[in-house]
């Protein structure tokens, strides 16, 4: 039974609801990170899947990291550096590495604070709606810390190296507002309407073909680190498939007749 990710579906929206709120959805322990990696395996295994929309319980979307096993040295926090480096990428570093390899879209719909890690939990969703009430912050540095989650590949891939530095040298929190102007998120809406917009966005996703969406993920991915080259060769071996999918001819001859 799932102790941090409530999954439920509706039809091809799939729904994830971090479930820790008695640690404002804290990025910790085993279980996170092994569920968010079955979630994902899940979804891509199941091609009647066409989008995954994110979200947190209560007033917080993810606190980041757990400071209060940090204070304790609790678990990987109380290792010795060769360890803790392997504790890592053991552990944490296999969420952005779980959420790259998701075949669908992945909605982020920020219900709150989006803090540290939660921040970067965030910048991995490929589009991101957020409540007027949520605001993000790379606050890493203000405990002597850095992004050992790969916020810093994520981050300035959203917003660029310039608001990414300031962001990551200062720690602050940045509002919805200037989010919105930023390009961190798509769209800010009063709270109480988050899940309807996150709702309505996965709608118009999902009306499109499954198979097309996943070669069109893919193909995003590809162009965000690879050349022109590559991009435009995975493009003509992906647009073949894509032409025998029954489902583009049965749109192309819904379309002749509009």
């Amino acid at each position: 039974m799932s102790t941090v990710l409530d999954i439920a579906s509706n039809g091809p929206i799939r729904i994830w609801t971090i479930n820790l709120p008695d640690v404002g959805n804290a990025i910790t322990g085993k279980d996170f990170i092994t569920e968010f990696e079955t979630a994902v395996d899940d979804a891509n295994a199941d091609t009647s899947v066409c989008v995954v929309i994110l979200t947190g319980t209560g007033k917080i979307f993810s606190a980041g990291g757990n400071v209060k096993e940090m204070a304790n040295r609790d678990g990987m926090f109380g290792l010795d550096a060769l360890d803790q480096r392997h504790a890592y990428i053991d552990g944490i570093q296999r969420v952005p590495r779980a959420l790259t390899r998701l075949e669908v879209p992945l909605i982020g719909a920020i219900n709150g604070p989006a803090i540290g890690a939660g921040c970067d939990l965030a910048m991995m969703c490929d589009i991101r709606v957020a409540s007027e009430r949520a605001w993000f912050a790379e606050s890493f540095v203000q405990l002597g810390l850095i992004p050992g989650d790969g916020g810093t590949w994520f981050l300035q891939r959203t917003v660029g190296y310039e608001r990414a530095a300031e962001m990551t040298f200062t720690g602050d929190r940045v509002d919805a507002a200037t989010a919105l102007q930023w390009g961190m998120v798509s769209h800010v809406v009063p709270h109480d309407e988050l899940l309807t917009e996150a709702h309505a966005l996965a709608e118009r996703i999902s009306k499109n073909p499954a198979h097309a969406l996943r070669m069109a993920k893919r193909l995003l991915q590809e162009s965000r680190t690879g050349s022109l080259e590559s991009t435009l060769g995975l493009a003509a071996a992906m647009q073949p498939l894509a032409h025998r999918d029954p489902e583009h001819q049965h749109r192309i001859a819904k379309w002749k007749t509009r």
